[in-house]
């Protein structure tokens, strides 16, 4: 019997001859497989099942590439779609008109399919994670947390308004747009009389939260470019703040229009997110719905944060690199150097004169001065030679790892290499006694055989 391996075939499949672990070949002779899983017995991996792995891989990532961004295409088409509809509905639509359900029905129909590319796109994912791990059975991927994760990511992107915009049965009435404060006015959204503000809050709802699907702009870029947030922080910060405010600003309008504030217009609602976004405040307008108050609260908080990662990004451009810091140091350590030379010789002219005032017998107001101006360059002496240590110890700690661990290996090996040569020569010297050791021994045969001989002669 010998040790076999999986068929490199893809189309291979077991047969009742393969139930206990052994496959036949060439009549009679039996080759071992291991089972990796219970749902299915597979055979060992071999150079040619690898190859089809990787394969297989490379196809799999392709697809979640295309899947996220048909699917981000998907979520932007749906958003600008509630965009469209919430801004034309109060202004262009005429009564009775099928155009804001046709709209809606778009906006539940692109829906409907990024729910299908979720699905598909964590298919695939699944799929992948089988192939990384070398796995048959696709349960053992569903953990708990990924689970979680996709459920809430289908509700999440499952989240759309959905209304009555016209009712069928009434001829004379036409549409009535109904606001919180009773009277007749343009409402941010098409809503029939027999609706009440309950069934207009929920409308605003949806149609704020369709902006969480944005969450596949993230996922899009780690899949194609996982590199774009460190090579280009300041222009994807700036970016994120512009879309930010644009989305909040519109939010705004939206929750305002109910109440027919000034904050309802465009202009008025992108200076109060502005302002509020860069945490100023100054009081000459503010939101007057709930709604309108928690998109400025939310702007607030993200405004707080884009300020911590622009402080992050600001410093990381303004900071020096390895090399800069080493020559920084290096300059540094220089100019304090020939300041520590210029300090010693201050130290001993003001001894001299010390020394000269004594011997001089001048009188005590002179001696004291330069007892002064003897101190006093005793003291910059010595803070130089404190500013100077401090600043090799922080040098030091600015070292390279790779290039310590270059060193270290080059000792390494030089150690090696000394042992192996030091060995060698043990070998040779342990050789040599050998050599001496078996002359000697020869040596003193030849003697015992001389003095026998000799011995033999005086006899």
């Amino acid at each position: 019997m010998e040790m076999a391996a999986r068929d490199p075939r893809p189309d291979a499949k077991p047969d009742g001859s393969e139930r206990d672990g052994l496959v036949k070949h060439n009549g009679g002779d039996a080759e071992i497989a291991v089972p990796l899983s219970h749902a299915g017995k597979r055979l060992s991996p071999i150079e040619g099942d690898d190859l089809y792995r990787l394969r297989d891989r490379k196809f799999l990532l392709e697809d979640k590439k295309r899947l996220c961004a048909w699917a981000l295409g998907t979520a932007v088409l749906g958003i600008l779609l509630m965009v469209l509809h919430a801004e034309l509905c109060p202004a262009v639509y005429q009564p009775r008109s099928i155009y804001p359900l046709t709209i809606n029905c778009l906006i539940s129909l692109s829906t409907g399919c990024l729910l299908i590319f979720i699905i598909a796109f964590h298919y695939k994912d699944v799929r992948l994670f089988i192939i990384d791990h070398n796995q048959v059975d696709w349960r053992i991927a569903m953990t708990s947390n990924r689970v979680l994760g996709i459920v809430l990511e289908l509700i999440v992107c499952a989240i759309h308004p959905i209304v009555t915009y016209w009712e069928p049965g009434v001829e004379d009435k036409g549409i009535t747009f109904v606001g919180r404060t009773g009277n007749n006015f343009s409402a941010p959204l098409c809503l029939s009389a027999s609706h009440g503000d309950a069934l207009l809050d929920t409308e605003l709802l949806l149609s704020a939260l369709m902006f969480l699907r944005l969450y596949l702009v993230h996922r899009t870029i780690l899949l194609h470019s996982k590199v774009l947030m460190n090579k280009y922080p300041g222009r994807t910060l700036l970016v994120f703040i512009l879309f930010f405010w644009l989305i909040a600003s519109w939010m705004l309008t939206l929750c305002e229009r109910q109440v027919q504030e000034k904050t309802g217009n465009m202009d008025t609602a992108l200076w109060l997110t502005a302002i509020t976004f860069l945490t100023v405040g100054y009081g000459d307008v503010s939101p007057q719905t709930s709604c309108g108050r928690v998109v400025c609260l939310f702007t607030g908080v993200m405004g707080v944060a884009c300020t911590a990662m622009l402080v992050a990004v600001m410093t990381k451009k303004l900071a020096l690199n390895k090399g800069e810091k080493h020559v920084h140091f290096f300059m540094m350590d220089i100019q304090i150097s020939k300041r520590i030379r210029h300090a010693a010789a201050n130290v001993l002219r003001e001894c001299w004169l010390l020394h000269r005032t004594n011997m001089t017998k001048c009188d005590s107001g002179e001696h004291r001065h330069h007892q002064r101006c003897l101190l006093e360059a005793i003291r910059v002496f010595r803070h130089l030679r404190l500013k100077q240590r401090k600043l090799r110890d922080y040098a030091s700690e600015m070292v390279d790892l790779p290039k310590m661990q270059m060193i270290m290996c080059d000792l390494s090996a030089n150690w090696n290499n000394s042992y192996r040569e030091l060995e060698q020569r043990i070998i040779s010297m342990e050789q040599k006694l050998d050599e001496l050791n078996r002359c000697f021994q020869h040596s003193s045969e030849l003697l015992a055989q001389v003095v026998r001989i000799r011995g033999l002669d005086h006899r």
